[in-house]
């Protein structure tokens, strides 16, 4: 998997300044928060920083491999003196030995360091499905919280559209009142409902904000303005393929399966390290080296300047055979096969786990496009209500109460659909990351159905 470093690159200080202080407001789309949430959010690079530590990590496994080359020198420096017990005289000897040598060495049977070399592969490939799992974490996490923002807009908007036609009703019940023809009973229900809507506004402002501020702290702005869907847009269409196969397909490509079974292959490697332990090692071995001597030796002492060179390069097969580690190995042995058993469990419970959160994000979505239908046709019915009842009280037949109940009725029914649409973009998000498939890609499909 190749990752541009690109896409990572941190805001220069003068660019993030402006865009966190710009005084000019623009509405974003999902696309561009989630580009900009790739360069700020922490646990994403932070997730990326691991991937490029493993990547690394794995690569030191080929230095168990590879021929190792090493270099030795020395140099040592001698003066003797010997004096004579019979006639006082002392003879001084001075000499150096000098000497170098490069050895190369190749490992030729050791099981372990395959083992260890193997291992480094499934490590990457963990890396790898841990990154994915990020990336798919942070797009869905960014599509919420984006949704949320909207969702408290038009939450907002239509409380205060309710408070607007409320204030009319009480006007209403008000000039009925004082020309005799209703009771004060309906313009108390009025001014009640009035000062209820008047706090959820109150409610919605701050929620808005809340959410604002979740979805600024995403990326890392405080300029955010989402843009909203398109009116009447249609929504994505339901899954083609049956929920059996998500199932079977989250099984494979999901990242969390992949990274339990990559860890039940490096647990599977560990056991034959352990077991490796008991086993004999080969080496070849190339050694090039010398000595020089200077004024001779102890032994056989020269002129001050005189000098020799001795060279002694060889070639040796080097086999270790281990006899007894004092049950170290047996016990390693113990460890990783009981880790092993821990590892098929693991992996179990990841299928598991998988399977059961695809089948909720399916069916979720299933229940979800159903329940959008079903809130289309609620909202033409209440709207349906609204007038009639509207029609009744203008003409005796109905009270302000069941204007005011009406009203509250449509507005709630515009809140859930408007909220229904929402859930439903993000579940056939989720149902994407739980099946593994989930990419950035996926974005454009919902980034289409904004207004521009």
């Amino acid at each position: 998997m190749k990752i541009s470093r690109n896409l990572f690159r941190p805001l220069p200080i003068a660019l993030a300044a402006v865009l966190s202080f710009s005084s000019a407001v623009q509405a974003q789309s999902l696309i561009d928060l989630y580009e900009i949430a790739r360069g700020y959010d922490a646990s994403f690079i932070s997730a990326k920083a691991q991937y490029e530590a493993n990547l690394a990590k794995a690569n030191q496994t080929l230095g168990g491999i590879l021929p190792n080359i090493s270099m030795t020198t020395s140099a040592t420096r001698t003066n003797i003196s010997v004096t004579a017990d019979a006639t006082a005289t002392t003879t001084e000897n001075r000499y150096g030995v000098y000497s170098a040598n490069v050895t190369m060495t190749q490992p030729i049977y050791r099981p372990a360091v395959w083992a260890t070399y193997k291992q480094g592969g499934r490590q990457l490939l963990q890396a790898t499905a841990q990154y994915e799992a990020a990336e798919q974490e942070l797009l869905v996490r960014v599509t919420q919280t984006y949704f949320d923002v909207l969702s408290s807009q038009d939450s907002l908007e239509f409380v205060k559209a309710q408070k607007k036609a409320v204030a009319e009703q009480l006007a209403s019940a008000k000039r009925n009142f004082e020309v005799g023809t209703a009771t004060i009973t309906g313009v108390r229900d009025a001014q009640a409902r009035y000062d209820l809507t008047y706090a959820q506004e109150i409610a919605a402002e701050n929620d808005l904000r809340i959410k604002t501020l979740s979805l600024g702290l995403a990326v890392g702005r405080t300029d955010i303005k989402a843009k909203p869907l398109r009116d009447n847009s249609k929504l994505i269409d339901p899954p083609k393929d049956p929920m059996d196969l998500w199932v079977s397909q989250s099984e494979v490509m999901s990242p969390t399966v992949r990274q339990a079974q990559l860890a039940l292959d490096v647990a599977k490697l560990e056991v034959d390290k352990a077991v490796a332990g008991h086993l004999p090692t080969l080496d070849g071995q190339i050694v090039y080296g010398g000595t020089r001597n200077y004024g001779g030796t102890s032994t056989s002492p020269t002129t001050p300047t005189a000098s020799n060179h001795v060279l002694n390069p060889s070639a040796n097969i080097v086999l270790s055979i281990p006899l007894f580690a004092g049950l170290t190995t047996q016990y390693r042995i113990r460890e990783t096969k009981a880790l092993e058993e821990k590892a098929i469990s693991d992996l179990d419970n990841a299928k598991r786990t998988v399977a059961q959160t695809t089948r909720t994000a399916y069916l979720g979505l299933i229940a979800g496009l159903s329940q959008v239908k079903a809130y289309e046709a609620a909202e033409a019915s209440t709207q349906s209500a609204l007038d009639a009842n509207k029609l009744g009280y203008s003409v005796g037949v109905n009270i302000n109460i069941d204007v005011l109940n009406s009203q509250s009725q449509l507005y709630q029914t515009k809140r859930d659909l408007a909220k229904a649409r929402y859930d439903v973009l993000v579940g056939n998000l989720k149902l994407r990351q739980a099946a593994g498939t989930l990419t950035p890609q996926d974005l454009q499909e919902i980034n289409q159905l904004l207004a521009p």
